[in-house]
């Protein structure tokens, strides 16, 4: 018996179309995937400067709960804005180590030599809280009668 010649051709995907498939999606998926990787990266980053911030804040908040009298006794103990005071500063060896400056400051600027460390101003001091061996760093001034 000869087998009848209208029998319809099989529907469906052959080995070699798969494979073809398969390879074209593998290339096409290789640059989709680099292309996410800075996104990835950047979040880590963000993620580090964002909790150098809080722990920023964090100290800021501790100096400035501080009572006034014993900011201006430590700016006028210390003498010096570059100076680091010991009293409000973290613990040498810590991470991240919080490094806080006080002076009082020269708002009215009465001396006339235009240096905000000079001629001080009772009443008003300059707070600086920077993490060592980084930019990151706030400042801000304190009134007596805050």
């Amino acid at each position: 018996m000869n087998p009848p010649r209208n029998r319809p051709r099989m529907a469906g995907l052959t080995y070699v179309e798969v494979l073809i498939t398969t390879v074209l999606m593998v290339v096409a998926l290789v640059p989709a995937i680099e292309a996410l990787r800075p996104g990835i990266q950047g979040s880590g980053i963000h993620t580090s400067e964002t909790a150098l911030h809080y722990h920023l804040s964090a100290g800021l908040e501790d100096v400035l709960a501080a009572p006034f009298d014993s900011l201006d006794t430590e700016a006028q103990a210390l003498g010096d804005p570059t100076a680091v005071s010991p009293l409000f500063s973290d613990t040498a060896g810590s991470a991240d180590r919080r490094l806080v400056f006080l002076s009082r400051y020269d708002a009215d600027n009465a001396d006339g030599d235009n240096d905000q460390f000079t001629g001080t101003d009772e009443g008003l001091i300059w707070v600086r809280v920077e993490v060592e061996t980084t930019s990151h760093a706030l400042q801000t001034l304190v009134g007596m009668y805050d």
